[in-house]
């Protein structure tokens, strides 16, 4: 799996799991447990995680909607 969105913001998650998922595209949500570690203070970023096959349409798919991505 490759690591295609990083960010503390929820909102930007829970929106790129829905347009993936619209776009038959399966991701997975890495980093969700440790808001206990750091007090849910929410400054731990999430990361979203897709097949290494899926990675450059996932890219194309969230950019065409706005997101700003880190270059890996």
């Amino acid at each position: 799996m490759k690591q295609l969105l990083r960010t503390t913001d929820l909102t930007q998650i829970i929106y790129a799991k829905a347009i993936l998922s619209g776009e038959d595209i399966d991701c997975f949500e890495m980093d969700v447990h440790m808001s206990v570690l750091e007090g849910s203070l929410g400054i731990l970023p999430r990361r979203l995680m897709v097949l290494d096959e899926d990675l450059n349409q996932a890219r194309r798919i969230l950019r065409d909607h706005d997101f700003e991505l880190e270059d890996l």
